[in-house]
């Protein structure tokens, strides 16, 4: 179903009339629960700057600046947990010889952070290295080549990371059934011979794209155990995922080819509170027919020289408070307990 969406700009006088009530909560208490640090996309290559299909500056070597950055104010904030990257850590145009030593690379910028950071897999990822090797490499807490995997960084709270590309023509070998299933689903879906094009595919029908993926079968099952038990433990729940869950969050192109399954999983709990995405770089945001806050980020990558794109977020028992820098814009998302 389609969500209420609200513009956010943080510097327009009118912001507060733009957004409901519940958005802005600035008479709250201001102690949090716990902090963590977020930024997505970040994307990096030594290549020179160049453009999206779409024709965006897309600023390659000035986004390990922007992580530099994000990395010192995190650390200088002095209270973060816990940091999380959605995604996208290298572009798909950087060399493939240079693959592993770009992620290395980016890697080690992260590990200056004075605490764990939590990656998940995001298409550009997949386009220069496989999932074996990223999973490793990216120190993702996991096995048998899944990249979902969840964390309790308080009793309160559970974090769950989805595995968008469970189900991808990207990352698995060619003959992997999950590669098999994308194909398949991509012949039905997109008549188009670039199964990266949209042309042609209309509305939402647009997401069955090449660069986007699904959360498979067994993937599902273990969302629903999780939402169960956090249920029994009485913790909310805030879903990452690489690709956004919403229509209402973010475009057509950039959603999960099976958001609308692994919502229908989450709608019927009442612990998941917000979910935060990447992959659609100019960022966006909602709230669904179930009161769940999808937050998509905006993305270090399109960031000019000089400009950045991260945070932190506060998480409180009834919100949570995303801090951002320049062009990630803040918001608070508020939630019945």
């Amino acid at each position: 179903e389609q969500c209420r969406f609200f513009r956010l700009i943080v510097d327009h006088p009118n912001m507060q009339k733009m957004l409901p009530k519940n958005v802005m909560a600035n008479t709250l208490p201001k102690q949090p629960i716990f902090s963590f640090g977020v930024i997505t996309d970040v994307q990096y290559a030594d290549i020179p700057d160049g453009c999206s299909f779409l024709g965006v500056p897309r600023y390659y070597r000035h986004s390990i600046e922007v992580l530099r950055r994000a990395v010192k104010k995190w650390n200088h904030h002095g209270s973060l947990k816990f940091a999380v990257h959605f995604g996208d850590i290298v572009d798909g145009f950087c060399p493939r010889e240079d693959s592993r030593k770009a992620v290395t690379k980016l890697v080690h910028e992260f590990e200056k952070f004075e605490g764990p950071v939590y990656h998940m897999l995001g298409n550009h990822c997949l386009y220069n290295l496989p999932r074996d090797d990223l999973i490793s490499l990216l120190k993702i807490p996991t096995s048998h080549g899944c990249a979902h995997y969840e964390f309790s960084p308080a009793p309160e709270y559970r974090f769950v990371v989805l595995d968008a590309y469970d189900i991808s023509a990207i990352g698995w070998p060619k003959d992997h059934p999950n590669t098999l299933k994308a194909f398949k689903i991509l012949h039905i879906k997109n008549p188009n011979v670039d199964k990266n094009s949209p042309t042609g595919l209309a509305g939402l029908d647009r997401r069955y794209l090449k660069f986007n993926g699904a959360v498979g079968k067994a993937q599902l099952e273990w969302l629903e155990f999780v939402l169960k038990d956090a249920t029994r433990l009485k913790q909310n729940v805030i879903i990452c995922c690489h690709l956004p869950l919403d229509p209402g969050a973010a475009s057509a192109e950039a959603l999960l080819w099976n958001y609308d399954e692994v919502m229908s999983v989450i709608h019927r709990y009442n612990c998941v509170k917000v979910c935060l995405a990447g992959h659609d770089h100019k960022g966006g945001y909602c709230v669904d027919s179930h009161g769940i806050h999808h937050r998509v980020l905006e993305a270090a990558l399109e960031c000019p020289p000089g400009s950045d794109a991260f945070g932190h977020v506060d998480v409180y028992h009834d919100r949570l408070s995303l801090l951002g820098v320049d062009r990630m814009l803040s918001i608070d998302m508020v939630f019945d307990c």
